[in-house]
């Protein structure tokens, strides 16, 4: 059932063009992820779907059994409840049946009325409090608030004081619990640690409704969307799929529009000289030639779409200072408190040079704080630690604060490396897209990605070779991630950085430390055998009762194990060798593309271009295949 489409939506700000028709459905059992740069409009589309803001054209059509959620509508900044009593607010109508039960019960043990008449009454809201979820209702508020990283000290805390992030969270956890069956997030991750991410995850993973969520998070949307939705320049493109197929269709999409515009043009090419040289000869026939061909040629020109150029990339280039030791920091028995409150104590840290290091935690955990004790502006309660000789330190703020507020962009750079150009200094920021008049921007009036570039810019200038970093993909659009990323891969120094971005650590650890109240554990390889060992001991902790042995199970369920291992291992085997064959043809096909004999025969090209299509679709569908079978081999 279709609870929302739009049609041909155009919205501008002035003569500036944001979007234009866009057009798109969403399904009762949708689970979309939105992406695109910042500032493509994407929660400008959001307000317009919420009737926020106008449109300037286009239509939007809403079934009459859409309810909808928006996390702006939930919202409890000036609330002055607490924790708990505001998110019990979403049930206002279970708790008003609550009430006209309890006001009922008290009728009938007094005998104030008509007894039948009561107990009639009483068994109809009976009923109905069963079908509203009356009987668990606080069970599932505590359950999204616990989920969330809300700990049960806080539930009788006034939400006018908590935190922005912790604001979040509780307007987060109405929503989710609210009625609607189609929820609008923005960037929902944000503010929630890791573990709040995963149950986030699993919620929605198995919620009824449909979702439409803005998120650069590219784990999150890869676990929970089964649709993607992309704004750039101005234009809405859709594809069924999460993030990671999404993305491999549009290379494909892009690649094989360009090629097709490119044979198009040489083939128009190809035919002006046939018409030039038919009309030098000036024979009746040459003439008939040239007309025909001219026809052909205004036909091909009037389908010819030149596709959209793609926009300034961001490049950063991380470039380490040359020497240092091989020990770059050891760390023993460090200790923090504030308030009496223990952060973390007895942390032992020791990290080599190369290493790309990761540091975890929940959220108040004290990575934050450790990362300050390292550059030196914290002090630690107990223990020590040793930057390695010929060491030298860059650190990224999360915070910024280490930005003027007062100052330009490039005021900003030029104070802090006073013997560089103005252009050094504009060449340097035009990396992080920082072009023209962007560069005398009031660094307290930037977006939070554009103080994070600033930071970034700031750090690459500077003559380090141990990188420390909190959350440095922060306020970051993907394509931003992505950038950082690849500079960080080939970054040839030391890095310790604090990350709750999944796809950002996947990419990079070689090694992670998990640090809470009693220390730091550490974890020799990347964030898939992080999260195979912290699995593994969940497990032994959870459910050691269900340890057996292989001599424990009788002769025949063995038997049984054993021959559904050996399908599975053929399952999977032939499934390897499909996908071999078919990445084999791809190539084949792909270099037969390059050849200039046959790249310039359109209909040759295009026959191409479609067996390649068609082998890509193939084979997600086997790499698809190929994970659910090992997943079953796992369990």
């Amino acid at each position: 059932m279709i609870l929302l489409s739009a049609k041909d939506l155009k919205k501008s700000f002035g003569d500036e063009v944001l979007f234009d028709n866009v057009t798109f459905n969403i399904d009762s059992g949708d689970k979309i992820g939105f992406i695109g740069i910042n500032g493509a409009g994407k929660s400008t589309l959001f307000k317009i779907l919420t009737s926020e803001q106008s449109y300037d054209s286009g239509d939007i059509f809403k079934s009459k059994d859409l309810k909808m959620g928006y996390l702006d509508q939930y919202a409890c900044n000036e609330s002055k409840e607490t924790v708990y009593n505001e998110i019990l607010t979403v049930f206002d109508d279970i708790i008003k049946t609550e009430k006209e039960l309890d006001e009922i019960r008290g009728d009938i043990e007094i005998g104030n009325g008509d007894i039948n008449v009561l107990v009639n009454r009483q068994s109809l809201l009976n009923e109905k409090y069963e079908r509203m979820g009356g009987f668990y209702y606080k069970s599932r508020a505590e359950a999204a608030l616990l989920g969330l990283g809300l700990g049960r000290e806080e539930f009788d805390l006034p939400v006018s004081a908590l935190s922005g992030g912790q604001k979040t969270r509780v307007s987060l956890a109405k929503i989710l619990l609210s009625e609607s069956n189609l929820l609008l997030l923005d960037e929902p991750t944000n503010h929630l640690d890791i573990k709040a991410v995963e149950w986030l995850e699993d919620f929605l993973i198995s919620y009824k409704g449909a979702i439409l969520v803005i998120s650069h998070d590219r784990f999150f949307l890869d676990r929970v969307t089964n649709r993607t939705f992309e704004m750039d320049s101005g234009k809405l493109y859709s594809q069924n799929g999460n993030y990671s197929f999404y993305i491999k269709q549009r290379e494909i999409e892009k690649l094989t529009q360009q090629r097709e515009y490119d044979n198009t043009v040489k083939e128009i090419e190809r035919l002006e000289g046939i018409v030039e040289q038919q009309r030098r000869w000036n024979r009746e026939k040459n003439i008939k030639t040239a007309e025909s061909k001219l026809k052909v040629i205004d036909k091909l020109k009037e389908n010819l779409k030149k596709p959209e150029e793609t926009l300034s990339k961001t490049v950063f280039t991380f470039k380490a200072l040359p020497g240092g030791g091989e020990d770059v920091l050891v760390a023993e028995g460090l200790s923090k408190s504030f308030d009496g409150k223990i952060l973390f104590s007895d942390v032992d840290m020791f990290i080599k040079k190369g290493e790309k290091v990761f540091l975890l935690g929940p959220n108040g955990s004290g990575k934050t704080t450790l990362l300050k004790i390292f550059t030196g502006s914290l002090e630690a309660d107990g223990g020590s630690f040793k930057i390695g000789a010929n060491t030298y330190v860059g650190y990224y703020d999360q915070l910024g604060e280490n930005l003027h507020m007062d100052k330009t962009v490039i005021d900003e750079i030029w104070d802090e490396y006073p013997k560089m150009t103005q252009t050094q200094i504009r060449n340097a920021l035009a990396a992080f897209l920082f072009r023209g008049e962007d560069v005398f921007k009031l660094t307290n009036k930037l977006s939070g990605g554009e103080r994070a570039r600033v930071e970034l810019c700031k750090l690459i200038l500077k003559s380090v070779n141990f990188l420390i970093m909190d959350e440095p993909t922060n306020h970051m659009d993907i394509e931003s991630k992505e950038a950082l990323e690849k500079a960080l891969a080939e970054y040839d120094g030391t890095m310790l950085i604090v990350s709750h971005d999944r796809y950002f650590i996947n990419k990079l650890a070689d090694k992670i430390y998990l640090i809470d109240q009693n220390g730091a554990k550490c974890f020799n390889g990347g964030y898939s055998y992080y999260c195979e060992k912290q699995k593994a001991n969940e497990n032994t902790v959870s459910q050691p009762e269900k340890k057996q042995s292989a001599a424990a199970l009788d002769y025949h369920t063995r038997k049984r194990i054993e021959s559904e291992k050996r399908k599975l291992k053929t399952k999977i085997s032939r499934c390897e060798d499909d996908i071999a064959r078919i990445e084999e043809e791809i190539k084949i096909f792909t270099k037969e593309l390059e050849d200039p004999n046959i790249s310039s025969d359109y209909e040759k090209a295009m026959e191409l271009s479609d067996k390649i299509g068609k082998l890509t679709n193939e084979l997600d569908e086997k790499y698809q295949l190929w994970e659910v079978l090992q997943t079953e081999q796992t369990e």
